[in-house]
């Protein structure tokens, strides 16, 4: 009798197609992805926006006080501050978790008939859920800006939301490559957090592109973080917009959400093998 060989991969409209079908799912998930995370904590969601404070607080201490430069950004400095780390807790803790997300969830993940792709999208957007609620303190803090004569809010503030899908797909892109190598190697984790700490430092998050040396500037623009900051920063800060990064990581963003869908659909069947 003759074997008939593996059906191949559903295509992508089609697997895009069962994530939505589950949508319903995905928010459960999220939902109980928040509820864990703060069952125990008295203080709740404050935690979300407390690391990034106090970040923003000892950069702000050692550039604009120690070394007198808050010129490194934007003014408000401690705006500009807030504004990228916020973004980057978004970015270093769903690219962390997603990393993990098909391992953390193994027996659901082989045990379910859900699209696999449910468990690294549920990540990024409980994660995305934790930066929207810290938006009221960034906002808070233009506000008191605002009030003193110090900043002025312009028409480029409808595109954060650009930056919102824009960061949501890129993390999605990427969780769909990190998950299933994670399963497959275990030394992905120590790469991931290696990387993490050296791409902060390759991100204008306490910086300005333009302030860094000319010959490295355009590597900086294909950071896609970097113009995913522009599209948030834009309507706070009378600077005009950097369109080198902006297009830059437009287009790496759209790279790694179709190399990682590609990637996660071939290599499924060797990850429930794996778990």
């Amino acid at each position: 009798m003759t074997r008939q060989p593996p059906a191949p991969p559903p295509g992508l409209a089609t697997r895009w197609g069962r994530v939505w079908d589950r949508r319903g799912i995905l928010r459960t998930l999220v939902q109980r992805d928040l509820r864990v995370r703060y069952a125990r904590s008295w203080l709740g969601y404050v935690w979300t926006v407390l690391d990034p404070l106090a970040m923003a607080l000892i950069y702000f201490m050692i550039f604009a006080v120690v070394f007198k430069r808050p010129d490194a950004g934007h003014k408000p400095y401690f705006l500009f501050l807030i504004t990228g780390l916020l973004a980057w807790q978004w970015f270093n803790s769903s690219v962390n978790e997603t990393a993990r997300a098909l391992l953390a969830e193994a027996k659901l993940v082989r045990s379910t008939n859900l699209p696999r792709e449910l468990w690294v999208i549920r990540v990024v957007l409980a994660k995305g859920v934790e930066f929207l609620l810290s938006l009221p303190i960034l906002f808070g803090f233009a506000l008191v800006y605002l009030i003193r004569g110090e900043l002025d809010l312009n028409w480029r503030l409808v595109l954060f939301p650009v930056g919102l899908v824009l960061q949501f797909l890129l993390l999605v892109g990427i969780g769909l490559l990190l998950a299933p190598a994670t399963v497959l190697a275990d030394d992905t984790i120590r790469v991931v957090r290696i990387i993490l700490r050296m791409m902060f430092y390759c991100t204008p998050i306490i910086y300005v592109v333009e302030r860094a040396p000319e010959w490295l500037q355009t590597l900086l623009w294909f950071n896609p973080v970097s113009g995913i900051l522009e599209f948030y920063r834009a309507g706070f800060f009378d600077a005009p917009m950097n369109w080198p990064p902006v297009f830059a990581g437009l287009g790496v963003t759209a790279v790694l959400i179709a190399a990682g869908l590609f990637v996660f659909g071939r290599l499924e069947r060797a990850v429930l093998k794996e778990i």
